[in-house]
């Protein structure tokens, strides 16, 4: 067993190597499979399933488009601060002399 990461331990399944790993889940599922305790998915489950994802990312999309635009109106609404010179050159008298 080699270790992967940073960790140092060498135990465990997350610390199999990857083909070692996938070898295992494999025999899992035709295990269950055998069984007849293994979930298929059908034309129509399939099809909701990938609807259902569809939406969900079509919606995040849409969030994050709208909150893009909003920050884009703020940028541009917001009016400069005048610069603390302006400030001091209005109490100055107009000659420019204290």
């Amino acid at each position: 067993m080699a270790t992967r990461g940073t960790g140092t331990s060498n135990r465990g399944f997350a610390s199999m190597d990857p083909d070692k790993q996938r070898a295992i889940a494999a025999q899992g599922g035709r295990a269950a499979h055998a069984q007849g305790v293994a979930h298929e998915f059908d034309s129509e489950e399939a099809r909701a399933a990938g609807r259902k994802g569809g939406q969900a990312r079509s919606s995040r999309s849409a969030e994050s488009r709208a909150a893009n635009l909003a920050s884009a109106d703020r940028d541009i609404q917001e009016i400069p601060a005048a610069s603390p010179m302006h400030a001091i050159s209005d109490d100055l008298p107009r000659g420019g002399h204290v």
